[in-house]
């Protein structure tokens, strides 16, 4: 199934008259409209907001990616030799951190960084992206790879933003290609099926036939995988897995965390607003994070777009 289409007829689950189906296993992304999606998210959230500039920058950055998405022609797409191999290894097909990219993610970049370079934006952010035009293909391929392996340094975090976001859309267009059907989840279940790579947040339905089911949703390819709610999703522990929120918010935002191995993650609920957005909602609501560290649990991974912050 991809993300936007209409749930397919699935088998039942439990008492067929009750009405329960089982989820899909995983859903793929849908590069037309993912990065407009959260775009217009973050112009919601933005209103009020005490990071509103920032926010707003954002969302410009998203509104980009859309513009890239949308704009660069056919490619290839994934080999499906290599693809049915890595499935039936029990591997992400995309492994971000082994994957051999196609040269053309650069096009992706360039094209971002001509969308998101405007008057409007701050002057550090002007000046990484004349950092990147000004680098030669082996250095914006060796800042890709750092990125993809976590090991970025300090004085490219700011060009890394942009790198991160021409990733993101071409690995969500390589995800889009892949044969839903064929795929399976990895045994590491907090894990990317697609592209191993960890999630942003995850979402817990409040509409469909799978009302109540927790997906969590890519950082880098934005694939939505099924997983069982109340488990972590960083030690598969649930003995000490509580939810925790600003007290007096909507409750449509929670850190779920965990006493085994003192990590969190962001859960969103639909039941709450039905209109959260993983990616737009995780930026929007930094102050849980704040709070949560401060009690002592550490994010079970880094949002790909906060290694820097303008």
């Amino acid at each position: 199934m991809r993300q936007g289409e209409v749930a397919p007829q699935g088998k039942w689950m439990g008492n067929p008259q009750v009405g329960v189906k089982a989820p899909d296993a995983l859903i793929l992304p849908d590069p037309a409209t993912r990065f407009a999606r959260t775009a217009a998210r973050l112009d919601s959230l933005s209103a009020g907001h005490p990071l509103r500039e920032w926010l707003h920058f954002m969302a410009r950055l998203a509104e980009a990616q859309h513009i890239v998405a949308n704009a660069l022609g056919p490619f290839a797409g994934p080999d499906q030799g290599a693809v049915e191999q890595a499935v039936d290894a029990r591997l992400p097909p995309l492994a971000a951190d082994g994957h051999r990219r196609d040269p053309t993610w650069r096009d992706g970049l360039f094209l971002l960084l001509d969308g998101a370079d405007d008057s409007a934006i701050p002057a550090p952010a002007r000046m990484a992206i004349e950092s990147l035009r000004n680098r030669g293909a082996e250095r914006v391929e060796a800042l890709a790879d750092d990125f993809l392996h976590g090991c970025v340094d300090t004085e490219d975090a700011g060009a890394v933003l942009y790198v991160a976001a021409a990733l993101q859309v071409y690995f969500t267009r390589l995800a889009a290609a892949l044969p839903g059907p064929r795929l399976r989840l990895l045994p590491q279940r907090g894990l990317c099926p697609c592209c191993g790579s960890t999630p942003v947040a995850g979402v817990v339905t409040d509409s469909g036939p799978a009302r109540g089911a927790r997906y969590l949703y890519c950082s880098l390819c934005a694939t939505a995988w099924n997983h069982v709610r109340a488990v972590c999703i960083t030690c598969g522990q649930s003995r000490s897995v509580a939810l925790q929120a600003i007290e007096g918010d909507s409750g449509a935002v929670k850190a779920e965390t965990c006493n085994e191995c003192h990590t969190y993650a962001k859960m969103l609920y639909q039941a709450h607003d039905t209109k959260v957005d993983p990616f737009a909602d995780d930026l929007a609501t930094l102050g849980l994070d704040v709070l949560v560290a401060e009690a002592g649990w550490s994010r079970h991974a880094p949002n790909p777009l906060l290694l820097a912050g303008y």
